[in-house]
């Protein structure tokens, strides 16, 4: 039996750590044990520069040729467009060019971005920031967003034919270890991920909490916030496997200062262990926390993460088991668009 074949086009790739990278992992993994073979076209086959506010980032240098090349050469039944930097515009250009029906995914919402990295003219660009999205998202015959908030938030700016494509979380690793010991003084306040300036993380670190503040990660913010709030909270930087597991395994709270989420991986994986979560009323916590029940959600991130400790100890993983890889998978299979084969022909 012959493979259908998928074309995954992305800007972000290995040897990143993020939330887009960790989907399309486990989403290629399902997709390879059913009836598909996927090709991903990453910075990685290309010549690269890093981007300049964001050098852990590679950015592709003139694509366009190589991604003719890769075409004709692996002929998809699908394409997939993760995100839009130069390999994401490359792959949407050779599809229109070539009649080829296309999907897309919205991961980041760089919009939300730019309070963070612009201090003037944070609106125009945030309005520019749309108005690029828009048009480049539809060209595509669907969008795929992980949540209901993003999908209205998406269609309140323009953009069109938006699905849903929820993410999951791997159950079978994120699972609290009962047996692993603390070295941190109680209660403990953790966060895990990216540390960027989006992230909001200094007004975790400004919040009257009691015992540890823990910080799980590293990313581009990590030198700075840990040169200025390297008393008030403790930094162990990059965790994985059960490293990352036992770390979880001994926190009482997870907080996410960030308001800038489309889904919040982050969020179920410490539901997984077991966390309850604390966080703005955003698009991500909320379609995934249920106020009062896994978490508290607010404007007052220190409020809610105290609240959030009186619920510790709870069946927070129940919510988490409600979201499946395999489910995730399934729905991203279900979206893709084929390929007429003569669609290609004039290559």
């Amino acid at each position: 039996m012959n493979k259908r074949k998928i074309l995954i086009i992305t800007d972000t790739w290995l040897p990143q750590i993020n939330g887009v990278v960790s989907a399309l992992q486990k989403t290629i993994k399902i997709l390879e044990e059913q009836a598909y073979e996927v090709f991903v076209v990453h910075p990685g086959l290309f010549n690269t520069v890093p981007l300049l506010v964001y050098p852990e980032i590679r950015l592709a240098l003139f694509p366009a040729r190589t991604m003719k090349t890769i075409f004709e050469r692996e002929d998809p039944d699908y394409v997939h467009i993760t995100n839009e930097g130069p390999l994401g515009l490359a792959a949407r250009s050779y599809c229109l060019k070539h009649k080829i029906p296309f999907t897309s995914s919205f991961h980041t919402h760089f919009p939300l971005y730019v309070p963070h990295y612009t201090p003037v003219g944070g609106k125009a660009l945030a309005q520019a920031g749309y108005q690029y999205l828009r048009w480049f998202h539809n060209a595509s015959v669907k969008t795929m967003a992980a949540s209901q908030s993003l999908k209205e938030d998406l269609e309140k700016h323009g953009f069109e034919h938006v699905v849903i494509c929820p993410l999951g979380v791997d159950t079978d690793l994120f699972k609290r270890n009962e047996k692993a010991e603390s070295r941190f003084k109680g209660p403990v306040f953790v966060y895990f991920g990216r540390i960027a300036k989006e992230k909001g993380l200094e007004e975790f670190f400004n919040s009257d909490l009691p015992g540890t503040k823990l910080v799980i990660g590293d990313g581009p913010a990590r030198k700075s916030l840990e040169k200025k709030y390297g008393k008030e909270a403790v930094f162990v930087g990059y965790k994985k496997g059960q490293e990352l597991i036992d770390l979880l395994s001994v926190s009482d709270v997870f907080v996410l200062p960030s308001v800038t989420e489309t889904f919040g991986l982050v969020v179920v994986e410490a539901l997984a262990c077991g966390l309850p979560v604390a966080a703005h009323n955003v698009m991500g916590p909320k379609d995934i926390v249920t106020h009062g029940v896994e978490g508290f959600l607010g404007d007052d991130l220190e409020a809610v993460a105290k609240a959030s400790l009186s619920l510790a100890g709870g069946k927070h993983r129940e919510k988490a088991l409600k979201f499946s890889w395999k489910h995730s998978a399934e729905a991203f299979a279900k979206h893709l668009v084929a390929i007429s084969k003569g669609a290609n022909s004039g290559k």
